[in-house]
Parts: C-alpha cells; structure tokens; sequence
C-alpha cells in the first residue's frame, strides 16, 4: 500500500524537517511540502496530491492540524480520498481510515462537526434577536471609512461563511458532479438535482452550480475535468443520461417515481409527450444499461425490471 505523505508549515521561519522524519520513519517514499496558512484552503501541494492520488494509496500526515485547520475542510479531504480508493492516517491521532477503529473516529468527528455548526447558527440567530430587541444596529466603522484591511477580512469571512454553506449542501450536489460532469450538460444536472432534492432549500441554477464546481476544483476536492464542455447529445441520449443518473443517485427510486420526478422536470417522453408512465421509463433505462450507462449489480444496483 503505497504512503504519500503531506509535511506544511505556515511560514519561512518554520522548517519542515521534524515532519519529514517522522514521515519517513512511517514509510513515505514520496512526500509533498507546503509552505502555507493552514486557514487557506487553496496550496497548490495539497491540490496537486489529491489530483495524482491513485486506489489503493494512503495519505499520511505527522497532526492533523498539518493537512487542515478546521474539521469540516478535514472531512472535504478525505471523501475526496474515499472517492478514489484511497485511504488517510495522521500519525499522531487516532484517524487511520484503512482499520474499522480509525472509521469509527472519523464518523464520530463528523457527527461532532455537524452539531458544532448548528450549534454556532443558533447562537448566531440568538445574538442577533437580542441585538435588534435592544435597538442596536450593526456597523463598522473601519468598513465605513473604507479601510483596506477591514476590506480584506470582510471577504476573507464572506468567502469562508460561502465555503461553509457549500459543506452543508455538498452531500446533494457532490456525488452527482462528480459522476456526471462533463459528460451531463449543467442545465440537465441542475434540474436533475432539483428534482432529487424537491423543494429543500433555493433552488440550484446553472450558475450556482457551476460556481459551486469551480470552487471545489480550486481547492483540489474535485478533478478539472468537471468543467469542460459537455458532449453534444440526441434528445434520446440525454434522456438515458439522466435517467441512468435518477438511478444510480437512488437505486431504491420505482420507475413511477422516476416518470414523476420526469414530468417535475418538465422532461418529454421519446415521442413528445408530457405525460411519462413507467413502462416509458423502463424502455429508456434498458437501452441505457446496454450502452452501459448503468451500473449493474456490482455496484450495488437492484437488476433493471
């Protein structure tokens, strides 16, 4: 099982040479270096590891505060790593994702990351009502009179509370981005997306989706592929696209409820029709797995009816 290791520091005073023994000392014959805040999300060394990361490798870091300083970019990472068959370890916590022990605490740390966050809106709200109950009105000056460095830590805060609504929505858009793109064009994903989702929260336009995309592949948490163009289709081809993906995003969905999720859509059957019945669906999945773009049992899928 090939080890990759990942050594950062924050400035040029720091070395990097404690980290680099203990990673060989664990078996690291290749070793990416940083010289980064840990608070930015986008290092180019980081980026470029989960890029090249292949199934079966291990990332391994000295602490965990040395790949990500918050808990919610930690879980980013490493579903990024689980979606390509490979695995993480911190050396010095008991993260080792490769043991059903080192699982249970990365579970247990997201369930804490999950309540921490609800946590934080709760008292946000409740800062906010006692604040308007007592007549004050938000402000700062140093923003009013146009200070740069107020400036900068204004988006700085923007672009992070940004960052943190996308977590909270990646577990909808995530997946479907990146099985279908490029080959799916954003119009269809969006609305297959809306449809999966209901009415949960605004609705995913193109632009929003796509702006989603281009900041996970900034950050390295997706491949650059994602936004190339999509293929040109036939209206069939589409049809079995997003049929294929309806079933592959929940394989427990009937074909009733997909023909119903079609019309949500606003989707026409093969012959111009509004109305989709299942037997429409069926046909549509069928020629879909014989172009194999369905996964068969392997992954997990029931058999096509």
């Amino acid at each position: 099982m090939p080890l990759i290791g990942y050594a950062r520091v924050s400035t040029a005073e720091q070395t990097l040479e404690p980290q680099l023994r203990e990673l060989r000392a664990a078996g690291c014959a290749l070793i990416h270096e940083e010289q980064a805040s840990g608070a930015d999300r986008s290092r180019p060394a980081l980026a470029r590891l989960l890029a090249q990361v292949r199934p079966g490798d291990t990332l391994v870091v000295v602490r965990l505060d040395r790949l990500a300083r918050s808990l919610s970019h930690l879980l980013q990472v490493i579903e990024v790593l689980k979606a390509k068959g490979a695995h993480f370890r911190s050396l010095g916590d008991p993260i080792d994702t490769t043991t059903p022990q080192g699982t249970f605490s990365l579970q247990v740390m997201g369930a804490v990351a999950e309540l921490e966050r609800a946590l934080i809106r709760e008292r946000t709200r409740a800062g906010l009502r006692s604040a308007r109950a007592q007549g004050r009105i938000g402000g700062n000056p140093a923003l009013k009179a146009g200070d740069r460095e107020a400036l900068r830590k204004l988006r700085l805060a923007r672009d992070e509370t940004y960052v943190r609504k996308l977590e909270g929505t990646a577990d909808a858009w995530l997946p479907l981005v990146r099985r279908h793109r490029p080959d799916m064009a954003w119009d269809d994903l969006a609305r297959l997306l809306n449809a999966r989702t209901g009415r949960d929260g605004p609705a995913w336009s193109v632009e929003r989706l796509k702006r989603a995309a281009r900041r996970y592949v900034r950050d390295g948490l997706l491949p650059p592929t994602v936004l190339d163009r999509a293929p040109r289709r036939a209206p069939d081809d589409r049809l079995m696209a997003i049929v294929a993906g309806m079933r592959h995003a929940d394989p427990d969905l009937t074909l009733a409820g997909i023909a119903r999720r079609l019309e949500d859509m606003r989707e026409r059957t093969p012959r111009g029709s509004a109305k989709w019945y299942p037997s429409s669906v069926r046909m549509l999945l069928q020629r879909a797995d014989r172009m194999g773009m369905v996964g068969g049992a392997s992954e997990g899928q029931r058999p096509l009816p």
